[in-house]
């Protein structure tokens, strides 16, 4: 329970983290539109996103306020909840505080200040709370992937082992 505790704590950090870049972002960068970072690179471009991911579902604030609500409810009552692995914690807990840092911004405009843009490649621009959300997925798939090349190596054949009490 401390564990889950403590996720809620650090993801409520990300979530001020998060919340405070997107209103220096609205006040320093809204009024000039963009500032380079890195010339030719990264540079920061206010942008205000009415959908999800790469603009999906554009202008469906109430599904998407809906379906992310149940989403991290359902995330919190698991970290709270399920003991698991520092990894996997870490990486539930940085989804939960990128997904509420994007749900406030739904919940009090409608939609979701961005500002971060690459230039080198065409890309969404993204922020903060999307970050955590991409490296906390990723951590995830890493978690996925060693778990399973550990039960591989464990047992390389696949197969169940059963005894004789089994059969």
């Amino acid at each position: 329970m401390l564990s889950g505790i403590l996720s809620i704590a650090a993801a409520a950090v990300l979530v001020g983290i998060d919340q405070l870049l997107k209103v220096w972002a609205t006040a320093n960068l809204q009024p000039i539109g963009s500032m380079p970072l890195i010339p030719h690179v990264v540079e920061l471009r206010y942008t205000l996103n009415e959908g999800m991911a790469f603009s999906l579902l554009w202008g469906k604030q109430n599904f998407l306020i809906a379906i992310t609500s149940v989403a991290l409810i359902v995330l919190l009552g698991y970290l709270l909840l399920r003991k698991m692995p520092l990894p996997e914690r870490i990486a539930w807990t940085l989804v939960l505080g990128g997904g509420v840092g994007n749900l406030t911004d739904r919940i009090v405009s409608g939609q979701v200040v961005d500002y971060i843009n690459f230039l080198f490649v065409d890309f969404a621009i993204f922020n903060f709370a999307d970050i955590c959300v991409t490296v906390g997925v990723t951590l995830l798939f890493v978690c996925v992937l060693y778990a399973e090349l550990r039960d591989r190596k464990k047992n390389p054949s696949g197969e169940e082992h059963t005894t004789d009490a089994d059969a």
